[in-house]
């Protein structure tokens, strides 16, 4: 039986992977502390961790399709972590791959325009971007997604 919960949203990277959480309504999209991890098996644990805790019923995952729709390595190394998470997470969890093109340029630029120095920018831009492609999610499945 599918539980309802939550949803966590992943814009996975090599080098950081942002994290945004909805509230139980799905309503809410909220940043949480972006991942400074490399090891994919790691950032799939500690993401599973997070599922637990939020008790989350929906993780979505960025895919960084390209512009024009089709699919590059970039997207080949998301869906190979998307495995490993699958392994990490209860099997009533149900993970989205969620098309994120242009959120990391839409957060940079949101970013950008609320005053945020370069430095500051970069620590947040991977959290925001996971907001946005949380908040596309939900806004597709008739939920509002405010921040």
């Amino acid at each position: 039986m599918k539980r309802e919960g939550g949803v966590i949203a992943v814009d996975y990277g090599d080098r950081r992977t942002g994290l945004a959480a909805s509230d139980a309504g799905r309503v809410l999209a909220q940043p949480l502390p972006t991942l400074d991890e490399i090891d994919p098996a790691r950032v799939a644990e500690r993401i599973a961790s997070l599922v637990a805790e939020r008790e989350a019923s929906t993780v979505v995952v960025g895919l960084p399709l390209l512009l024009d729709g089709t699919e590059g390595a970039r997207v080949r190394k998301t869906r190979s972590f998307v495995g490993r998470l699958r392994a990490a997470i209860p099997p009533e969890v149900e993970i989205v791959e969620w098309d994120e093109r242009l959120t990391t340029a839409e957060a940079e630029e949101w970013l950008r325009s609320a005053g945020l120095r370069r430095e500051r920018r970069k620590e947040k831009v991977d959290a925001m971007a996971a907001v946005l492609l949380l908040r596309s999610y939900l806004e597709a499945q008739g939920r509002r997604g405010e921040i």
